[in-house]
């Protein structure tokens, strides 16, 4: 319905709008109870909003779609918000959070290797 009201719209308002409704994932951070099976399946939801969204065709490839419109994907929108409550949790005054946040860091970086 979004698609057909926003037809003629230019392509950047289209892209502005998906920004702003779209990629506000509300405590994305915290989805870490979530399975596998479950967070793909609203990857895979994302990626279609925004082809539909922009006309683009079903089966076109998800990363350089959103290069192309220089739109963060999914799991770059789940990272940034990660890191961003790290950070957040690693500058506050609270000792326990500071704490807490450098044990993911290490726990992050350990797993990494």
């Amino acid at each position: 319905m979004l698609a057909r009201r926003l037809y003629r719209c230019s392509e950047d308002v289209k892209v502005t709008l998906f920004k702003a409704y779209c990629q506000n994932m509300y405590s994305g951070n915290l989805w870490t109870s979530y399975t596998k099976k479950s967070l793909d399946t609203l990857r895979v939801q994302y990626n279609n909003v925004f082809r539909m969204l922009l006309g683009l065709p079903r089966f076109c490839s998800a990363s350089a779609m959103f290069a192309e419109y220089q739109v963060d994907g999914f799991a770059a929108i789940i990272r940034k918000k990660t890191t961003s409550l790290i950070f957040r949790a690693r500058g506050s005054p609270n000792s326990i959070l500071q704490t807490l946040a450098d044990r993911i860091i290490l726990l992050l970086l350990n797993s990494n290797c």
